[in-house]
């Protein structure tokens, strides 16, 4: 498995610690590490930080892009992995130049298929697709 990609699940996993718990990012991230069995790769968890601190500092804006275009869906209504891969691929498309946003969106729609519902990878891809537009500015 490509690292980045591996990262992205540990930033998943840890997202959704940080919403299920409400513990705070330099916790969870903390408690991430110590509960794995073998540490990652140094680059991995690089990554992964970057990822879940930028998501994090970011959460506001993140929510308020996804509402927008999230129609007839409230946020803390969507099933908590497909918010926490929406929140973290809108940070990608939205913070982080060094990211293609057709990378953004595979990978989350990947995650999606991978540890949602049948139907979430469509839902993803629908609400990314809307905002990568915006990201491009």
């Amino acid at each position: 498995m490509r690292r980045r990609t591996q990262a992205r699940i540990f930033a998943l996993q840890v997202l959704y610690q940080i919403d299920i718990t409400g513990d705070n990012c330099s916790d969870s991230l903390a408690n991430f590490w110590l509960a794995m069995d073998e540490a990652p790769d140094a680059q991995v968890k690089e990554f992964t930080g970057e990822l879940v601190k930028g998501t994090v500092e970011h959460f506001k804006a993140i929510d308020e892009k996804i509402a927008d275009y999230a129609t007839n869906w409230q946020i803390k209504r969507m099933a908590v992995i497909d918010r926490n891969i929406l929140r973290l691929s809108c940070y990608e498309l939205l913070f982080r130049e060094d990211i293609p946003p057709k990378v953004s969106i595979n990978e989350a729609v990947d995650l999606a298929k991978k540890y949602s519902g049948p139907q979430a990878g469509k839902f993803v891809n629908g609400i990314l697709d809307k905002i990568k537009p915006e990201s491009a500015n």
